[in-house]
């Protein structure tokens, strides 16, 4: 279905492309706040369409999930994960607000971290399969999350219940035979203690974090290079710009 995309704050973004590295031919965009602060539960796919006149345009469509579809949330990634031959996006963490029948007028706003499920997407026929790690018992929002081949990496994060920003690595590697999908997860270490922070790729197999917060009071004004190869994880202390005042005291 054709759609219009509605301005939308912390949404789960990612690139799909049909192979790694491959040109990307969608962008995917779940969840997020809707400008009355409902949550979304919507899964748009912006594509882009060109013409035979050399124009391109910009497509939005919705996609109906079935199955184990994830509940309306914010501040959760997804990421697409590429084996034998096949694709699918992989999606966690977030908050959404407490069950409806606990929302008073007073606690109406209130949210809570989401369950610790991963969810794998199909995104073919639109079917959502959820499972339970038992490596990770705490839900996580505003992470950081990087993925190549069949693997994701989700970094950081913050949890409500105890107000910690882990520095764990959940290394989640995803097999997607003929039968049913297989999903196991590593738990590595960091120095990274981290939420809210700035990705961006480079190339393939490197990121850049910037920014972010080390507690709910401490911006983090470092910056760190990942580098992914084969199936491990590096993380680089970069040398720091010289922020202007506006970023050093502002509140975001």
């Amino acid at each position: 279905h054709a759609r219009a995309l509605p301005p939308l704050r912390h949404p789960a973004v990612t690139s799909f492309s049909d192979s790694p590295g491959g040109e990307v031919s969608q962008y995917l965009i779940h969840g997020g706040k809707t400008p009355n602060n409902d949550l979304s539960q919507k899964l748009y796919v912006m594509s882009i369409v060109s013409f035979a006149n050399k124009k391109s345009t910009l497509y939005c469509s919705d996609k109906d999930l079935v199955g184990d579809v994830p509940e309306a949330r914010y501040g959760h990634s997804m990421n697409v994960v590429h084996s034998r031959g096949k694709s699918a996006v992989v999606l966690f963490g977030g908050r959404s607000y407490i069950p409806l029948n606990q929302r008073t007028t007073e606690k109406w706003n209130n949210v809570t971290d989401c369950q610790p499920l991963i969810y794998l997407i199909d995104l073919q026929f639109g079917c959502s399969t959820a499972y339970n790690i038992k490596e990770i018992q705490d839900g996580l929002s505003f992470h950081i999350s990087v993925s190549r081949n069949d693997i994701v990496y989700i970094i950081g994060g913050h949890t409500l219940d105890s107000n910690i920003r882990s520095t764990n690595i959940y290394r989640i590697k995803v097999d997607l035979p003929l039968g049913s999908p297989a999903m196991t997860c590593t738990v590595l270490q960091s120095r990274l203690s981290v939420s809210s922070a700035m990705v961006t790729h480079t190339c393939p197999d490197e990121f850049f974090i910037v920014g972010g917060y080390e507690t709910d009071s401490q911006k983090r004004m470092t910056c760190n290079k990942v580098s992914i190869t084969n199936d491990n994880i590096d993380i680089q202390d970069m040398e720091t710009p010289d922020w202007t005042g506006d970023v050093k005291q502002s509140k975001t």
